[in-house]
């Protein structure tokens, strides 16, 4: 068979995902799909993988994926006569201390309410089940018994074969050497056996997937390590059906293999593959043995498998996997190229993942947008500055090791910062903040004081960080605080058809007067957000587009992709330009009066309102919204102004009670006003009926918007799936999100966002509320029914509301 000159897709790379991907969309109906491997198929990262398949992760529909990969291994070898190696034999998680016994207990809440079994074991219990582990330094376990274990080449060559069943033309030593477009879309590739004319190309590349992005322009970006396992000689006690065990605090895993056991882990330091360049022919290829490095997980491995004193070691493997920077792979359409697809990075999670991953990307490819909530995976999340090999060398060290971390919930990666700093960052570092990190921005969390270092001790209960939190947030409800939010992405938009563009784009009604802002949705044609943000109208034809600090390139591609080739419209991405500082609270509008000379009364400057005014020396524009919940404005300074405007407002603040804050306090603040978050409470899964946000949106207006004829025929329909407000009763827990939400002892929900409310005295969060009857989730169902919290395993009563339990009708933000 003779490589094509034209096909409608191209696929590059013949590992697990490049053929799942082939199989899916072969299976979608999209069969002129060529798929080409410059070696032999699983020649790169597949064929060493260790083939566990675990279902359970933080996001529910990656758990969906994982679960869909699992019946799809069980099924194929029917489907194609050829076997996956796939086992269904359950697996175990073992804690030898407290804090990961109540990280376990709070995964087993998570897969119960993702209908994912999980059961929790006591050390006896566990060691019944793997009667060669050590149990007495145990805490306990937990149990799932739906995980197992695949062969990763036998999946590959299945998953092919079923491909090749439906049309799809594979071709094995033919290597991609350039990626063709045209007018910013993908036309086709060249390859050592000619040029290829297509319409779509995916990038399934592996390992060498960040080369093949860079081909073209588009950032992948992830970085190898080496990841190290043994294979013993088979072993007493080690039957075919034993059980997976992981032991994430002594950073290892088991699975039986061959009458032995295949022992590998996830080292808290681990060794970057230093090659920015991975040669073309490293097919099928090892590194050498590092014992050193593999010291580590041996120590732990005997201590938990003593036996494995005695034992041979068949095999060594050091094979090199690829990581990314915040340890999720990476899907989805290039937001520097149309047509030109990625999907890779696994981070050792390939083989349970890929079945699934290899679905939802044929669905993407085939409908022209993800069909569900794929945030967390999606290229869009990166920005190019993301694909630096320095930093990605330093970054994966850290990220490979972080399976088997303990996750607290305010983790932050430590590698490769401080990476993007505001001009402020020196001032702020002086005034004790710690800073965690997002899209690269290092932003202050929190503040000891002038002249302390943060004591930031990671853990399930009250550190240091919750009195100082407490402190900043009662200052911005009873005087005044500052916030440096200049992560904030902001957009300049210009030009004679930029209302017109923007008005079908946005859910809310933009043609408002020169000098308003508006807060909107951007809504895709189901109904359901790509995301939320304020449009600042600067003059007829000039806006500004504030959104937040994750979703730069995510909206500037939706914007990009919605906007005709001939509007009159132009997108530049100035966030670099300007630094925001936030002046929230009571004493705002005094304390900015003192320093400038514009009227802050509502009559002259209300709600909503942007205008430039002065502050001391620099001139800066200053937008009167809030995301706290009081009265406030945020100014929007040019970065040189940045350092004058925060030595003024400091030198002028004291009499009115200022103090810093950052961005723990600005989350218990959102809270406690219900405040929404994109990619929480706002995600392509929910519409603004659901998420309570029916106000921004203006079904009336001129020329409709993109996804209104979705929001009319949904509005006629009961709300049977709702976002409500939640408070504990009980005033001691902390909630930190993602904990199930039951009524009358049964699941219906799950909390989006939590945090303790420093003003209300609990924990408060939010979550969407599902009924299975189909009727609306309103007041009376909720008042009728009795509402608890899962936190760990122990149920909390709680409060829950369609509005915010602080201020519902928003009497502070007017500060009359």
């Amino acid at each position: 068979m003779t490589v094509p000159t034209h096909a409608r897709v191209v696929i590059i790379g013949g590992g697990i995902m490049g053929c799942s991907t082939a199989y899916h969309l072969a299976k979608n109906g999209w069969t002129d799909v060529v798929l080409l491997e410059q070696g032999r198929l699983s020649g790169g990262t597949t064929w060493h993988a260790a083939g566990l398949v675990g279902q359970l992760r933080g996001f529910q529909n990656l758990t969906r994926l994982i679960q869909y990969s699992t019946r799809l291994y069980a099924g194929l070898e029917a489907e194609t006569g050829l076997s996956t190696g796939w086992k269904q034999c359950g697996s175990l998680s073992v804690a030898r201390t407290a804090e990961r016994m109540t990280y376990l207990r709070r995964s087993a809440a998570t897969a119960n309410k993702q209908g994912v079994v999980c059961e929790e074991l006591t050390p006896k219990q566990a060691g019944e089940k793997y009667p060669i582990m050590r149990t007495d330094d145990l805490v306990g376990a937990v149990w799932l018994p739906g995980d197992g274990k695949a062969n990763p080449a036998d999946i590959t060559q299945a998953l092919a074969k079923g491909a090749r069943n439906k049309g799809v033309r594979i071709f094995e030593k033919v290597r991609v050497t350039g990626i063709d477009t045209k007018e910013g879309r993908v036309s086709g590739v060249q390859t050592t056996e000619g040029p290829i004319a297509a319409e779509v190309v995916v990038n399934c590349g592996g390992q060498w997937a960040r080369q093949v992005g860079r081909m073209v322009g588009v950032t992948v970006p992830l970085y190898s390590c080496e990841h190290m396992y043994i294979v013993t000689e088979k072993m007493e006690g080690v039957p075919r059906d034993l059980p997976v065990m992981r032991d994430p605090d002594g950073y290892i895993y088991f699975k039986e293999e061959v009458g032995g056991l295949l022992m590998g882990g996830f080292e808290p330091e681990a060794k970057p593959w230093n090659k920015d360049v991975i040669p073309d022919d490293f097919e099928f290829g090892m590194l050498p043995d590092d014992w050193d490095q593999f010291q580590i997980l041996m120590d732990n491995a005997l201590v938990r498998v003593p036996a494995l004193e005695k034992t041979g070691i068949k095999t060594f493997m050091n094979g090199p996997e690829s990581f990314t920077p915040d340890l999720n792979y990476i899907l989805g359409e290039a937001p520097q190229v149309k047509g030109f697809f990625v999907g890779a990075g696994f981070n050792s999670m390939g083989i349970a993942s890929s079945g699934g991953a290899g679905m939802a990307l044929a669905e993407w490819i085939v409908a022209g947008e993800p069909t569900l909530d794929l945030w967390p995976v999606d290229i869009r999340r990166f920005a190019n500055f993301h694909g630096n090999d320095t930093w990605l060398r330093d970054r994966v060290a850290e990220t490979l090791g972080l399976h088997y971390k303990m996750p607290w919930p305010q983790r932050e990666n430590e590698s490769g910062r401080p990476f993007r700093r505001s001009p402020l960052y020196d001032r702020l570092k002086a005034r004790g903040a710690w800073f965690g990190n997002k899209m690269g921005w290092d932003r202050p969390n929190w503040f000891a004081g002038p002249g302390k270092t943060p004591d930031m001790q990671y853990g399930w209960g009250r550190g240091a960080w919750f009195d100082a939190v407490a402190a900043e947030h009662k200052a911005t409800r009873e005087a005044v605080t500052v916030v440096d939010e200049t992560s904030f992405g902001k957009f300049l938009v210009q030009g004679r058809d930029a209302e017109r563009v923007l008005q079908r784009l946005c859910a809310n009604d933009i043609a408002v007067p020169v000098g308003r802002t508006v807060y909107t949705g951007l809504l895709n044609a189901r109904g359901t957000y790509e995301s939320d943000l304020t449009i600042a109208r600067l003059a007829r034809d000039r806006f500004m587009v504030i959104t937040g600090s994750a979703q730069i390139t995510r909206d500037a591609d939706w914007i990009g992709r919605n906007v005709a080739d001939d509007a009159h419209f132009t997108l530049t991405d100035v966030t670099g330009a300007w630094t925001v500082l936030s002046v929230m609270g009571p004493n705002s509008r005094a304390l900015l009066q003192k320093v400038s000379k514009a009227d802050f009364s509502n009559e002259a400057f209300p709600f909503a309102t942007i205008r430039e005014i002065g502050v001391g020396y620099a001139t800066v524009l200053a937008s009167r919204r809030t995301y706290m919940g009081e009265l406030g404005w945020e100014l929007y300074v040019p970065v040189e102004f940045a350092v004058t405007v925060f030595e003024t407002l400091h030198a002028a603040g004291e009499e009115f009670g200022l103090r810093d804050a950052g961005y723990y306090a600005v989350e218990s603040l959102r809270l406690e006003k219900a405040y929404r978050a994109w990619g929480r409470e706002l995600t392509p899964d929910d519409t603004p009926w659901q998420a309570g946000l029916g106000w921004a949106v203006r079904l009336d207006k001129p020329g409709g918007f993109i996804g209104r004829e979705a929001l009319v025929e949904a509005r006629a329909e009961p709300l049977a799936r709702r976002l409500v407000a939640v408070v504990l009763e009980d005033r001691e827990p902390l909630l930190w999100g993602g904990e199930a939400l039951l009524r009358d002892g049964r699941p219906v929900g799950d909390l989006t966002s939590a945090g303790y409310g420093h003003t209300l005295g609990a924990s408060v969060g939010l979550g969407y509320l599902s009924r299975t009857d189909g009727q609306s989730v309103d007041a009376t169902w909720l008042e009728s029914g009795r509402f608890e919290v899962d936190l760990a395993g122990t149920r909390l009563k709680a409060k829950v509301g369609l509005r915010a339990p602080f201020d519902p009708a928003g009497g502070r933000i007017k500060g009359q």
